[in-house]
């Protein structure tokens, strides 16, 4: 890999706070396209000119990559040639005036608070790992956090006395979530009766004492480990569940509730509010009905 990837990658750690999960995105597509430039004959992404870059994204349609792939691997691929520009270490921009693909917008799954209420409501083991993954299915649903985020989480970020919890996301950007009800109640219980004892279970160097969420060996739980148990107990109540959807639930139904979008937007750690008001989209059945109860003239023909 050319060494200008390689500051390129230190950047994104350094100076935009980027995890890891980030930055290997980042290696893996800034590989692919110096394979393409190499087959083209360029020595160095810093030769690099508009034709190749246009070639790249010729071979990634040609590939039958879904716009939202493409898409993610040529801003990749932008962000790194405005990098090489603004540190001096290339002159042009051969990424100028390349547009990014159109991805057609795709609305968030989503489950109802009636099968939210079945998988939450649904027998867990009363034994550690049943109040783990029991806290760890309301926190996703009832604090609408990333997996990471979940996973990132330490005892010092926890303030159950105030409701709150102090949450890492995208680039290291720090806020406070709210938690309280159900969500606070299954997280108290795993403190109480689920973590001591996977604390205990092991004594290694690999052990992690300030993780909240462990595995069975005392570990910081992975991210893998996450999206493997919430996919077990969403089909144990019939659901095909991702982590991410009960996510984009969460959102949904406060915003169906009343909730702010502003408000929204802070709980989520979103940048921008447009990624927010997605989630305006996904039921309007609920706005309708507000109509016509509310309007004084909805119900005159």
């Amino acid at each position: 890999m050319d060494r200008t990837v390689d500051e390129f990658l230190g950047y994104l750690v350094t100076e935009r706070g980027a995890s890891p999960h980030t930055v290997d995105a980042y290696r893996r597509d800034l590989a692919e396209y110096e394979r393409t430039l190499g087959e083209r004959g360029r020595s160095s992404p810093r030769d690099a000119e508009r034709d190749d870059v246009t070639a790249f994204l010729g071979e990634l349609h040609a590939r039958g990559l879904a716009p939202s792939s493409i898409e993610r691997k040529l801003s990749a691929v932008k962000s790194f040639h405005k990098f090489l520009v603004r540190e001096g270490l290339a002159e042009t921009l051969p990424t100028e005036q390349i547009p990014l693909p159109k991805v057609p917008e795709r609305l968030p799954d989503v489950i109802s608070i009636a099968e939210a209420t079945k998988l939450l409501t649904q027998p867990f083991p009363a034994q550690p790992v049943g109040y783990r993954d029991h806290a760890i299915l309301e926190l996703l649903y009832g604090c609408g956090l990333r997996v990471s985020e979940l996973t990132g989480l330490d005892m010092s970020d926890l303030d159950p006395e105030a409701g709150f919890i102090r949450v890492f996301g995208k680039g290291s950007k720090e806020r406070l979530v709210p938690i309280a009800g159900a969500a606070l109640r299954a997280l108290e219980e795993y403190l109480a009766h689920g973590r001591p004892y996977l604390r205990a279970k092991k004594s290694t160097a690999l052990q992690d004492p300030s993780a909240v969420f462990l595995s069975q060996r005392g570990r910081r739980l992975s991210r893998q480990t996450v999206f493997e148990q919430v996919r077990r107990y969403g089909g144990l109540v019939g659901l095909d569940l991702h982590p991410h959807t009960l996510r984009h639930s969460f959102a949904t139904h406060m915003l169906e509730g009343g909730a702010d979008l502003r408000a929204l937007q802070d709980m989520l750690g979103h940048a921008d509010i447009g990624t927010t008001q997605i989630y305006t989209h996904v039921d309007r059945s609920h706005i309708r009905e507000e109509y016509l109860t509310t309007h004084p003239r909805a119900k005159i023909r």
